[in-house]
């Protein structure tokens, strides 16, 4: 029986393991836009061993958290605006010491 348990977790867990997640390198500028208006909210790889969660606006962010701007590389553009970060404001920031 927990052979049969262990077994059945191995399956499942294996085409987790093998996907991948999307990258802004592999993408045009246009496509990574398109991705995050479609999902609301992404997490995409941006070079290398490096991501970052993505945004279309500020109802992805905590409630605590601003939207940010964020401008990655693309295939075809070094600085596509593709979307936002969410952060936590601090001193000197739109929303001042009072957030």
């Amino acid at each position: 029986m927990i052979v049969r348990i262990a077994a059945a977790l191995a399956v499942v867990a294996c085409p987790a393991a093998a996907q991948t997640r999307p990258s802004s390198t592999t993408m045009t500028c246009r496509e990574a836009i398109r991705l995050i208006q479609a999902r609301g909210a992404v997490v995409l790889g941006t070079g290398g061993q490096t991501y970052d969660r993505f945004v279309r606006d500020r109802s992805f962010c905590e409630v605590t958290e601003i939207a940010r701007r964020a401008f990655r590389q693309t295939r075809d553009n070094p600085a596509c605006l593709i979307g936002y970060t969410c952060y936590e404001p601090g001193p000197g920031d739109r929303l001042g010491e009072d957030f």
